[in-house]
């Protein structure tokens, strides 16, 4: 038996890079996988690959930092599967490059926004549907920076923090009735996030950052999502696991 059969997923930023790496993987893994971003393009390349490999997707548009979105979001996922078991809380951005003291207070608003806030609305309406379906499991992308510090990136730093406190108390919240919550933390990941923003230099140099020599791939976030959101993690909440080729060991 697959490890996801009979599921519902709902994956957010689910258009390409991890989200999109989560969603194939999950949808071979036997669930019935909704695809979230806000790219239609990307969201529906998505759902196509799974379909083209006889799996079951649907896509729907939403935009993480709006809550009626997020609430939409879950409403279309059980009504066209019936219920809601799994969600992954994948959707972000960098933000913009500046210390703390010249952050521009827009782009503060945007990064808190989407890779914040955004994940506090998607839980908010997944645990109730999730209550409604017996039980389930999420898992919130963090980063190793939910951890650690970095220059330059305050916005995001704080954000991958707070969910991983979000996490930790939505976990306990819900522990005794059947609810799970996780966190990750990837290290740096090749996704268009980084390949279509960053030159050769600056690619290597962060390379360099990781003790393993390389940067990591989405597929292999992809495989500690589904380790956690799978039946395997059953005694597993509450956790941070980073899958960032030994940056955080340092």
């Amino acid at each position: 038996m697959k490890l996801l059969e009979n599921k519902v997923a709902i994956i957010t930023g689910a258009g390409s890079g991890i989200g999109k790496a989560i969603s194939l993987l999950y949808a071979s893994e036997g669930a019935k996988v909704v695809v979230s971003d806000i790219s239609e393009k990307g969201g529906n390349e998505t759902v196509s690959e799974i379909k083209a490999k006889s799996g079951d997707a649907l896509f729907v548009k939403a935009d993480t930092s709006n809550a009626e979105d997020s609430k939409n979001l879950v409403e279309q996922a059980v009504k066209q599967f019936g219920g809601l078991h799994i969600a992954v809380n994948n959707a972000g951005i960098g933000g913009p490059l500046a210390s703390a003291g010249e952050y521009p207070i827009d782009g503060w608003d945007k990064v808190i926004a989407i890779n914040l806030s955004g994940v506090f609305y998607g839980i908010r309406y997944q645990i109730p549907a999730m209550l409604k379906s017996g039980g389930g499991s999420i898992v919130n992308v963090a980063s190793i920076l939910g951890k650690v510090g970095t220059k330059g990136s305050p916005a995001y730093v704080a954000a991958k923090h707070g969910v991983i406190g979000l996490t930790e108390a939505a976990a306990v919240e819900y522990a005794d009735k059947k609810i799970r919550v996780n966190s990750i933390g990837p290290g740096y990941i090749l996704t268009p996030l980084l390949t279509n923003s960053l030159d050769d230099a600056a690619m290597k140099a962060l390379v360099g950052l990781h003790p393993i020599g390389r940067l990591g791939t989405s597929e292999e976030v992809a495989e500690l999502a589904l380790w956690l959101n799978s039946d395997k993690a059953s005694f597993v909440t509450g956790a941070y696991y980073n899958v960032d080729g030994g940056y955080l060991a340092q």
